[in-house]
């Protein structure tokens, strides 16, 4: 059987990514765990098909890739690009940033993230 969601068949590599994330991952994971970022769950290295998210919320549907430099390469752009045309199809919106836009300023990576998780017009009461 075939999952969509963490296929038992990538349980063993999700577990690897978790253990050796690099120093991106983990500052962003410090502020997005126990619901610290506007309330939300999110999930690091949880997989979708075939691919491994870095993060996700399955709330609002969003999928966070952090990105090194290797990813600027042709090839790996264009794996990229097929992933998250792939997410698209499972209505998943992603968000891609590099490696040293989390170190040198996570604030503004943040504030970007907020807009897609918080409402544009909250209830009136």
């Amino acid at each position: 059987m075939e999952f969509l969601r963490n296929d038992r068949a990538l349980k063993q590599r999700r577990r690897e990514l978790r253990r050796n994330q690099s120093d991106a991952e983990r500052a962003l994971w410090s502020k997005l765990r126990n619901k610290q970022f506007f309330g939300m769950k999110f999930f690091r290295q949880y997989s979708i098909g075939p691919y491994i998210l870095d993060f996700y919320c399955p709330t609002v549907k969003l999928a966070v890739e952090l990105d090194g430099g290797q990813h600027n390469q042709s090839d790996n752009r264009e794996r990229d690009a097929a992933r998250s045309e792939y997410l698209k199809t499972q209505r998943i919106d992603v968000m891609r940033f590099w490696n040293n836009e989390v170190l040198l300023d996570i604030e503004s990576l943040l504030s970007k993230m907020a807009l897609k998780v918080t409402p544009l017009h909250p209830p009136l009461t």
